[in-house]
């Protein structure tokens, strides 16, 4: 099993810029396509971005597109997400979460892994 920890969240300011970082380990990352999921305090985990193997394909949410830019380095096994232009809905717990599969689509479930999270607020 993969042992996913992100790491970056914070407080943040309207229109800032965070950069979250999750590494894995326990498993050979280079085959692994990762996920960010997030939470808002109160609602469901929604799908935020995705990412292939090779990172030859990504994926976002409509909310995010154009605002947040998910990326891998699979010499260090971390996969990142650049949030620029933050917004206080963009307020959650961010997860990272990982599949074996052939997905790195919107649909949260079908990822097996997960980290334990990393809470972004965006408050003035």
């Amino acid at each position: 099993q993969v042992r996913l920890v992100e790491s970056g969240g914070g407080l943040v300011q309207p229109g800032g810029s965070l950069r979250l970082s999750c590494e894995a380990s326990g498993g050979s990352f280079s085959s692994l396509s990762m996920a960010w999921v997030r939470q808002p305090p109160g609602k469901e985990r929604e799908f935020v971005a995705g990412i292939l193997w090779g990172g030859g394909g990504t994926s976002y949410a409509d909310s995010v597109k154009g605002r947040f830019t998910v990326s891998r380095d699979n010499a260090k096994n971390t996969v990142y997400l650049q949030m620029n232009s933050l917004k206080p809905d963009d307020t959650a717990v961010y997860y990272c979460a990982a599949t074996a599969r052939y997905y790195y689509g919107s649909n949260w479930k079908q990822y097996q892994d997960w980290g334990q999270g990393t809470q972004v607020t965006v408050s003035s």
